[in-house]
């Protein structure tokens, strides 16, 4: 019984855990190459490294176990992709949309997926792809912003938040813009020190104030902050950003002298950078600063102070007239315009305004072609995305059907188990039941066996004592009964037993052996071996098994009338088999055949096979040519 219910319970524990376990594909990549992936990106591009870094993110892209995980063979891609943009290089789009497509197939991922939306935005918004780059940083942001426990570091939640406030801004979206960048101020304290995104979140908050044209004192509460943060860091950040913030705040503050101090600073640390680098950016910001303090000496009524800024301003078209944009070129033929109404040269005014409108619908035209076409591009990126979500909605379904039938079918296994356990457990019970009915069987066997043998006993015995009165032996005949009853006595408590210890049989057979010497008058002799060092105590024997070996040893095996007559009985102990040997020394005459049976003898033998397969009766010659009776019989250890 509990070995089927130990695999019953073996059986239902393994079906638990096939439950438990679903086929659902788990993340786990903690593996060699999971931490090379994270070495590699702790290494800075420098000039020095910049081609050993690409390969070495190369060969992991070809390495086929990464090849072969969706979520690594992302991380790789990605990485790819950032360092190409970094150097310049178009291939960056290539490996960006590689990542995108093979995140977008997954469930779930989602610190994964923010990092390569906000990287697809990024390169969009490069190659200046606005409403398509706002898309995807949206959608970074919605990542980032529907779960706050994100496995994410603080610098990577803010940039991808700053990055889509900054998006939003550009195209107008003031709101959402300010949304996103409250956001990211409510993470910028777990920032380290002196991090860019402290500086960056107050400066993008200020100058989307500006625009919103919030009220001086909203924007001041942010401006104290970034005071503070230069304050205590003055060499660790950009200048030029702080001045741009202190001139949306003395704009709308209208304090023209403080907006002319800061917006000239401004344009001493655009100078800077322009000696350091003439890159298009740095280009227009130099550009868009002369304009910006012609336009604030114009507002201020100096017509030559501004005529000069403005002048500076013409020399930087003139040098760089491909990579200034348009929209600043609008700018500063606005102000052109007005420092000619100030002056009173209305004509030269209009012909600028003229020159301005001009640009104004060649600029706006190409604006709106461009922005018609990237509305479309976002339209298929919609419907792509909207399939997507459909796909993995209908994944999800499917999933959900799946494990809803694997339910049913863990029910029905169950079940199935249950009714398996039952039948082995009747089957196991109808067994047993029969055996303790076939044991019972057997012991009544033995003991009507025994009921047989003893009367048998008891006539040879009486028969004895007969004798004795007969012949007038009455001592004799007293000792006989004396003995007797002494050994009647134990085979009545031994009969009432199943098993009894090994030493009252032996005790019983020596008294039995004694009593039988004396019926005829010592004509033989005998001996007992038995294994002393055993504790012949515990080991237990049916009853009262051995005598009728030894009686038909003394009746047929041995010649009374001989001195050299001897019974020997051997008991040896191996396991859990007990073997006696009963040997005779034979008679001198020849055995003649006869109808005789033993009938004491026939008893034993059949209470013999009644004890299991284990348990036999042998019969040989002995040495000194007599008969020896070999017992196998099994024993209890009490």
């Amino acid at each position: 019984m509990p070995r089927y219910l130990t695999y019953f319970g073996l059986v239902m524990a393994l079906l638990t855990l096939m439950y438990c376990n679903k086929s659902q594909k788990t993340e786990n990549h903690e593996s060699p190459l999971t931490e090379r992936i994270e070495k590699l990106k702790e290494i800075r591009l420098s000039p020095k490294n910049k081609d050993s870094l690409l390969n070495a993110w190369r060969s992991l892209d070809h390495n086929k176990e990464i090849q072969q995980d969706t979520l690594l063979a992302t991380r790789v891609n990605y990485n790819l992709a950032r360092l190409q943009a970094m150097v310049g290089k178009d291939s960056a789009e290539y490996y960006i949309e590689k990542a995108l497509t093979l995140i977008e197939s997954t469930k779930d991922n989602l610190p994964d997926k923010a990092l390569v939306y906000n990287g697809m935005g990024n390169i969009l918004m490069a190659k200046g792809k606005e409403h398509q780059a706002a898309f995807y940083y949206n959608k970074a942001a919605a990542v980032i912003r529907s779960d706050a426990g994100l496995k994410l570091s603080a610098e990577a939640k803010t940039s991808i938040l700053l990055s889509a406030a900054q998006s939003n801004r550009y195209l107008y979206d003031y709101g959402l813009a300010k949304e996103m960048n409250l956001a990211a101020l409510k993470l910028v304290d777990s920032l380290p020190e002196v991090h860019i995104n402290r500086q960056r979140a107050l400066v993008q908050i200020i100058h989307i104030l500006a625009l919103q044209k919030m009220p001086g004192d909203s924007i001041k509460v942010y401006l104290k902050k970034l005071e503070t943060l230069h304050k205590k860091h003055p060499d660790d950040y950009d200048k030029k950003y702080y001045y741009n913030s202190k001139n949306n705040f003395f704009e709308k503050s209208g304090e023209n002298d403080s907006l002319l101090h800061y917006q000239k600073l401004m344009k001493i640390e655009e100078e800077k950078a322009y000696e350091r680098e003439k890159s298009p950016a740095i280009i227009n910001n130099l550009f868009i600063a002369h304009a910006n303090i012609g336009a604030i000496f114009i507002e201020m009524k100096k017509g030559d102070s501004a005529g000069i800024a403005l002048a500076e301003a013409k020399k930087m078209l003139s040098a760089h007239k491909d990579q200034i944009d348009t929209s600043n070129i609008i700018l500063y033929k606005t102000d052109l315009a007005k420092l000619y109404e100030l002056k009173g040269d209305y004509k030269k005014a209009v012909k600028e305004l003229y020159g301005v409108k001009s640009l104004q619908q060649e600029y706006f035209q190409n604006k709106n072609t461009r922005a018609i076409a990237e509305m479309n591009a976002l339209y298929q990126l919609q419907a792509k995305d909207k399939s997507i979500r459909m796909l993995n909605e209908d994944i999800q379904i499917n999933q959900l059907e799946l494990e809803q039938n694997r339910l049913w079918l863990i029910v029905v296994v169950l079940i199935l188990v249950l009714l398996l356990g039952l039948i082995c457990f009747l089957y196991y019970y109808y067994q047993q039941r029969r055996k303790s009915q076939e044991r019972d069987r057997l012991l009544l066997q033995q003991q009507l066996l025994r009921t047989q043998m003893e009367p048998h006993f008891i006539f040879n015995t009486l028969a004895a004592v007969q004798s004795f009165v007969r012949l007038d032996q009455k001592d004799a005949a007293i000792q006989y009964l004396n003995r007797f009853s002494r050994l009647l006595r134990s085979s009545l408590e031994l009969s009432r037993q199943q098993y009894v210890p090994l030493d009252e049989e032996i005790e019983t057979l020596d008294n039995y052996l004694r009593l039988q010497q004396m019926r005829y008058d010592q004509g033989f002799s005998y001996e007992l071996q038995y294994p002393e060092e055993q504790d012949l105590g515990a080991i237990m024997v049916p009853p009262m098994l051995v005598q009728p070996y030894v009686e038909n040893a003394i009746v047929h095996g041995i010649n009374i009338d001989s001195d050299k007559a001897l019974i020997s009985v051997v008991f040896q102990l191996q396991k859990d088999i007990l073997t006696i040997r009963i040997a005779d020394t034979g008679k001198l005459e020849k055995m003649t055949r006869t109808s005789h049976r033993s009938l004491s003898g026939a008893i034993s033998n059949e209470r013999i096979l009644l004890l299991g397969k284990k348990a036999s009766v042998e019969t040989s010659l002995s040495e000194s040519g007599g008969r020896c009776v070999t017992l196998h019989i099994p024993v209890v250890f009490g």
